[in-house]
């Protein structure tokens, strides 16, 4: 979706403050979703964001990319994940994402074993703990999210 230059300096002006709140807001219009996903710079504006409960799919994949492992380690948690994306959380080069995607109910029996011969033996450890429901909660006026 593009966006237009002055909608983007008008994100880009806001203070972190009303950056977080927008992060949280219900009701997200299409735009400012596109401004946080696509041109948001403060890491966490991107992790609340990147908890909603109502990401889309598309929205999923792009931040599975994310170069910052927290953002991932955030989108490990969900319960909407695909096939292919629970792989590529098994398959991180980051610890802190396997450890997150070693409690995930998706997780299928081969995909814990590999997680049970990891290299680091806290994901070895919460591979072997087992599925942890993904809880969401929102609190009044806020998105719900994934916790």
């Amino acid at each position: 979706m593009q966006i237009a230059h002055d909608t983007l300096v008008a994100y880009k002006n806001l203070p972190l403050e009303d950056r977080l709140a927008l992060a949280l807001k219900t009701g997200l219009s299409s735009t400012e979703r596109t401004c946080i996903l696509w041109h948001e710079q403060w890491m966490q504006v991107r992790c609340y964001f990147a908890r909603r409960a109502d990401l889309a799919p598309g929205e999923i994949a792009v931040l599975l990319d994310d170069p910052d492992h927290v953002i991932r380690l955030c989108i490990a948690k969900r319960p909407d994940l695909s096939g292919d994306q629970v792989w590529r959380c098994v398959r991180d080069r980051d610890p802190n994402v396997r450890y997150f995607i070693a409690r995930n109910a998706l997780l299928e029996p081969g995909q814990r074993q590999i997680l049970l011969a990891d290299a680091d033996p806290l994901v070895r450890r919460a591979a072997a703990r087992g599925p942890r429901p993904a809880r969401i909660e929102g609190r009044p006026g806020q998105a719900s999210l994934v916790r």
